[in-house]
């Protein structure tokens, strides 16, 4: 249904090149909507978005995209070769560079014991794969990409331990000097994040490190106690 109530309202965000941000929330706060604003997936009604100074409306969207990784929820794969669906992020990406992303991205292990290795068909959306399989494949792809933005939105699949371990360790890897904006569910992603944005209702409620918040802000205190008893 049509709705007249804005998704996000009186939004002001300034992230530092290289750090990471988070932003933090129940759902509908309007996280998701303001990571899909930044690829122009849809265009603000109201105000600006820049990058490096450069209003993003301003720029080839082919060029602006190709500055931007994005690893969301709903991971993207094709009927293809393990292979293929890494390589898709950067074409003329020689073996080893792939095998360096897969590195990263903790995907060597699972990909070197799959029947055919490299060349394994994983099947309509990866349907041959596991949870945190798919996902470490999505990572080697933005790896592979190294767009200097990255935009996370971490997906709560229901991991096992290991491959949650394994997932969050290939999250560091991929987001190690880039900017990034990941919508954050696991607690220790929002804690080593330079700056935490605290939405409620499609607003800005907090800003602030996780400590200070934790102080002083009394919707963050609860979502990270939920996020406590959820781990």
């Amino acid at each position: 249904p049509k709705t007249s109530e804005n998704a996000i309202k009186d939004i002001n965000i300034s992230i530092n090149g290289g750090s990471t941000a988070a932003l933090v929330g129940h759902g509908g706060a309007g996280k998701s909507t303001i990571i899909n604003l930044l690829p122009r997936f849809y265009d603000p009604n109201k105000g600006e978005i820049y990058i490096d100074g450069q209003n993003i409306r301003n720029v080839r969207l082919s060029s602006l995209r190709k500055n931007i990784s994005l690893v969301s929820q709903d991971i993207i794969l094709f009927d293809d070769t393990v292979r293929a669906n890494i390589a898709y992020a950067n074409l003329g990406a020689s073996d080893e560079d792939i095998k360096k992303a897969c590195d990263y991205a903790a995907a060597t292990e699972f990909i070197e014991k799959l029947p055919q290795s490299y060349e394994t068909i994983i099947g309509e959306n990866g349907v041959r794969l596991s949870g945190g399989q798919k996902q470490r494949v999505s990572i080697a792809r933005a790896i592979l990409k190294d767009a200097p933005i990255i935009l996370l939105d971490e997906a709560t699949s229901s991991l096992d331990a290991e491959s949650e371990e394994k997932v969050q360790n290939a999250i560091v890897n991929l987001t190690k000097n880039r900017t990034t904006l990941v919508i954050a569910h696991r607690l220790s992603t929002i804690i080593r994040a330079d700056k935490i944005i605290v939405l409620k209702e499609g607003k800005i409620v907090e800003t602030g490190k996780h400590n200070d918040l934790l102080k002083n802000s009394i919707i963050y205190k609860n979502l990270y106690s939920k996020q406590l008893s959820a781990n």
